[in-house]
């Protein structure tokens, strides 16, 4: 049984990585929960054999106690009687024997069997890792506190899920790891907090408080550092780093105090830390308070002005003969930029066949590096995308087809249709799709110009999050399954229109598809001629 439980750690912890990012597409994590319900069945028969087995001996255990108690009461008159004789020698030349032979049996040779054969198939450490740095940036978007995802306290879930005291320390272990102790705390915090309200846990108490009160000194709250580490002292005084942290969180205290001439430092809180206790670092984006605040739905521009702008007609793609019977319905999204939406741009059917293509092919999405031209992964876009061609099904033709009849411009020289697949937390941080003055060679290798316009697909509904957001401008675009949305992301002239930065909002729950098709600039010369200044 020792042998069990060590070969079944080893088969978790040496998970096969060659499939790792599977945290990057909920619909590929979907063929996961099938895996587990097999293993747990797998599993069940394991048990149900060693609870037989175990039967069997405690069987034979009982009877012999039984046996044994009344012959060691009296040996010789016990072995006077014939049978007990003959019976003693067969139990210890055969029966005994046998017995061996069923407590070596091992039972869980099947299970370890179907451990093997889908263990390359498990998430590895970065799934992991990159799980939780996921929940923690739908925390840092959406501004919820991390007793809203213990608790499951989440907008449009309707399945409740728990995080316990040791989930919430091994989050704040991941942050911890990284450097990242403003989650460290937060994460920290939550899981002292059950802690302290009673729950159950495998980690020690002191191991929380080691780890939370070195991150709030390193958020520069010295008293609370102080207090905290009291607090493990208390808890552990052999402690092999607490006894010589609270020194020297004492001297630089102390030292502090002589530099405020006296003057008493702020004492610690007596407030719990939450959200917004401590400020969030400031990073690369420059747009990011605005970015988030549209994600929540805040801070979106539409004023009545502008909303008088915006119409909704029937579009016949300038009688095309495709639109006459069946005009696409349009909808205005926004003014300037001219953004609109298509409604019934794809049917039900048109979507699980786009899906059912691109499960096999998904790979984690990459981006184009502007210096190299090079695509790689980035961990600003965390989703995953296949591409698919015309010749693959007749839908993909006619969904191809489709976008030219509606756009009026030619998909000859388009990128193929993207299909993405948003997975925890699932984004992609503000862009362009454009190549700008400093990346003139990003499409050189296409030939066929920049990109003009991007025609974007929405092929499911997100229960919470996954918007399509706007910082320079404050528009925020929902998904809704089977509509489509188009802009250009170039004027006229060919010049970049950077207001069309734009973003994709994590996923807070759901799973988001969309697909995508990227117009390039060749071939629109007479369907989308020159203005005459560069901004037309």
């Amino acid at each position: 049984m020792r042998l069990l439980i060590i070969i079944c750690v080893n088969l978790f912890c040496l998970c096969y990585e060659a499939e790792g990012e599977i945290f990057t597409s909920i619909g590929q994590m979907t063929d996961l929960i099938y895996t587990e319900k097999e293993l747990v069945q797998s599993l069940k028969e394991y048990i149900k054999a060693e609870e037989s087995k175990l039967a069997a001996v405690k069987s034979w255990a009982n009877k012999l106690d039984v046996l044994t108690r009344a012959s060691t009461s009296d040996p010789e008159g016990f072995l006077a009687h014939p049978v007990n004789a003959y019976k003693l020698m067969k139990r210890l030349n055969t029966e005994w024997s046998e017995l061996e032979s069923l407590v070596l049996q091992d039972p869980s040779d099947g299970f370890i069997a179907n451990m093997s054969v889908h263990r390359q198939f498990f998430p590895g450490e970065e799934d992991e890792k990159g799980a939780a740095k996921a929940l923690m940036r739908l925390q840092d978007t959406y501004k919820l506190d991390s007793e809203s995802f213990s608790k499951g306290k989440l907008p449009g879930v309707r399945y409740n899920a728990l995080l316990t005291v040791d989930d919430c320390y091994d989050m704040g272990k991941t942050a911890y790891g990284e450097n990242d102790y403003y989650h460290a705390v937060l994460w920290m915090q939550q899981a002292l907090r059950q802690m302290d309200a009673g729950e159950e846990a495998k980690t020690p108490k002191a191991d929380i408080l080691d780890y939370l009160s070195y991150s709030v000194y390193q958020m520069g709250d010295l008293p609370r550092a102080i207090e905290l580490t009291r607090r493990l002292v208390a808890i552990d005084p052999t402690h092999e780093r607490a006894g010589s942290n609270l020194r020297y969180f004492e001297r630089l205290l102390s030292k502090e105090l002589r530099e405020n001439n006296g003057n008493e430092v702020e004492k610690a809180s007596e407030r719990p830390i939450q959200l917004g206790t401590y400020e969030r670092p400031r990073d690369y984006l420059p747009e990011r308070e605005i970015y988030e605040a549209l994600c929540r739905g805040e801070g979106i521009q539409m004023t009545p002005q502008r909303q008088s702008r915006l119409f909704c007609r029937y579009h016949d793609g300038n009688r095309n003969p495709r639109l006459l019977l069946k005009p696409m319905k349009e909808e205005d999204e926004w003014d300037s930029p001219h953004i609109v939406r298509y409604l019934e741009a794809l049917s039900d059917e048109e979507i699980e066949k786009i899906k059912e293509l691109a499960k096999p092919k998904l790979a984690r999405a990459t981006v184009r590096d502007p210096k190299t031209g090079i695509l790689t992964v980035a961990h600003y876009r965390v989703s995953k995308s296949a591409w698919l061609e015309g010749e693959d099904d007749p839908v993909i033709e006619r969904v191809n087809q489709r976008i030219e009849d509606v756009t009026g411009l030619t998909v000859e020289t388009a990128e193929l249709l993207q299909v993405a697949n948003y997975g925890v937390g699932g984004q992609y941080e503000p862009h362009y799709d454009f190549s700008r003055k400093d990346e003139p060679d990003a499409f050189k290798r296409l030939g066929t110009g920049n990109r003009v316009a991007t025609y974007l697909n929405y092929m499911s509904d997100v229960e919470a999050g996954g918007a399509t957001v706007f910082p320079d401008f404050g528009a925020a675009i929902w998904p809704r399954k089977g509509t489509a949305v188009f802009w250009y992301n170039l004027f006229r002239s060919g010049e970049g229109d950077y207001r069309t930065r734009h973003a994709a909002c994590p996923v807070l729950v759901g799973s988001k598809w969309v697909s995508n098709k990227w117009i390039h600039e060749r071939g629109q010369e007479f369907r989308r001629p020159c203005g005459l200044t560069e901004v037309d």
